[in-house]
């Protein structure tokens, strides 16, 4: 599948960037970033990711802001929003469920808000994301 997506070629005018992939790599330098982006990577859909990765961490909230920035080049809530949005990636390209049950499983309380944040990092709403990669992804199979 990603292999389709890098190679493939569609002149439209969202561009190429509904085929990237968001990125969420995770960091080894700073062991105390790393081992929060490991519990964040289980527990990104509860309610408030950012406090819980705080605690993991055992630093102050302002510490542990300014370390995770510094590790991954990004600040906590977008390194959460891109995890979520990867997944829900997947789970659009691999189900039928509604994109609200989606949103909700992914820890997004408003629908809405989800569909916004999707549209504008993806290019594309949840809706024509799935019509372009679920039928790429059946073909793939």
């Amino acid at each position: 599948m990603r292999l389709a997506r890098v190679h493939l070629i569609d002149w439209h005018r969202e561009g190429q960037q509904p085929y990237a992939v968001l990125n969420s790599s995770r960091q080894v330098e700073d062991a105390c970033i790393a081992r929060c982006q490991v519990w964040l990577a289980q527990h990104y859909d509860c309610h408030s990711p950012v406090a819980g990765m705080v605690e993991v961490s055992r630093l102050s909230e302002r510490a542990f802001k300014r370390r995770f920035k510094a590790a991954t080049g990004m600040t906590p809530m977008d390194y959460v929003h891109t995890l979520r949005l990867e997944e829900a990636k997947q789970l659009l390209e691999q189900g039928d469920e509604p994109i609200e049950a989606i949103a909700e499983q992914l820890g997004y309380a408003e629908p809405s808000f989800f569909r916004r944040l999707f549209g504008r990092r993806v290019g594309l709403t949840p809706s024509q994301y799935r019509r372009r990669f679920r039928g790429l992804r059946l073909r793939l199979s």
